[in-house]
C-alpha cells in the first residue's frame, strides 16, 4: 500500500469514527489499512430489517484512483448481490463501465450499498431469477429474503463474527430500533388525531 493510499485511509477512518453513517460501522482488520471489516444493519421496512450484514473491504494499492473491492460475507437474498457476496453497483467499477471517482470514499460507498439493499437496481442484476421474483412475485421474494435474513444475519453467530465492534454495532442496532419504534408511534398518534378530528366533524 503506497503512501498516498495509506494517508487517505487514515483520514477516512478518522472521519468515519467521528461521524459514522447511520446503521453502518467500519474498522481495520488487525490494524491493517488495506483490509477493513464493515457491518450494515438491515434497513427498516425491508426484508433485511433486524439483520446485521458483515462485509469485507479490500483497499487496492492505487486507491483512491481505483475503487475499493467490497463483498458481502453474510449471505443475502438480493438481485444485485450474488452467492459469493459480489455486489453489482456502478460506483464499484471504473469508467467507462462504472462511476467510481477519486472524490468518493468508503463511507459513501457503504451508504450506497445500504440504499441498494432498500431499492434493488434494475440494470444488469447479478441474480436474474431473484430479480424476476422481485419484479413479478414480490411476496415470494420478501418471504425468501426474510428467511435468509433470519438464517444468516441474526442469532448468536452474528455476535461472534462482529465481536471486535460489538459495542458500536449494538448501539447502532438499538438506535435504529428506537427510531423505528418512534416513527411507528408518531404514525399511530397521527392516525388517532385524524380519527378524532373526523369524529368531531361528524357530530358537529
Amino acid at each position: 500500500m503506497n503512501e498516498i493510499s495509506r494517508n487517505r485511509m487514515k483520514k477516512e477512518l478518522k472521519l468515519f469514527s467521528n461521524s459514522p453513517p447511520s446503521g453502518i460501522s467500519c474498522a481495520p482488520l488487525n490494524d491493517r489499512l488495506d483490509l477493513l471489516s464493515a457491518q450494515i444493519i438491515g434497513p427498516s421496512e425491508t426484508p433485511f430489517e433486524g439483520g446485521i450484514f458483515q462485509l469485507e473491504i479490500q483497499i487496492p494499492d492505487r486507491y483512491p484512483f481505483e475503487p475499493p473491492r467490497i463483498r458481502f460475507l453474510t449471505p443475502i437474498y438480493h438481485p444485485n448481490i450474488d452467492t459469493s457476496g459480489r455486489i453489482c453497483l456502478d460506483t464499484l467499477k471504473l469508467p467507462p463501465k462504472g462511476a467510481w471517482r477519486p472524490c468518493l470514499n468508503v463511507s459513501t460507498v457503504l451508504m450506497m450499498i445500504r440504499v441498494l439493499m432498500e431499492e434493488p437496481g434494475s440494470e444488469d442484476p447479478l441474480m436474474t431469477d431473484i430479480w424476476q421474483e422481485f419484479r413479478y412475485d414480490y411476496t415470494t421474494y420478501t418471504e425468501k429474503a426474510k428467511q435468509w435474513t433470519r438464517q444468516h444475519a441474526m442469532g448468536s453467530h452474528i455476535c461472534q463474527e462482529t465481536s471486535s465492534g460489538s459495542g458500536k454495532i449494538a448501539s447502532d442496532v438499538n438506535t435504529a430500533q428506537s427510531e423505528s419504534k418512534l416513527d411507528k408511534r408518531k404514525g399511530l398518534a397521527e392516525t388517532d388525531n385524524v380519527d378524532s378530528t373526523s369524529k368531531k366533524a361528524k357530530f358537529s
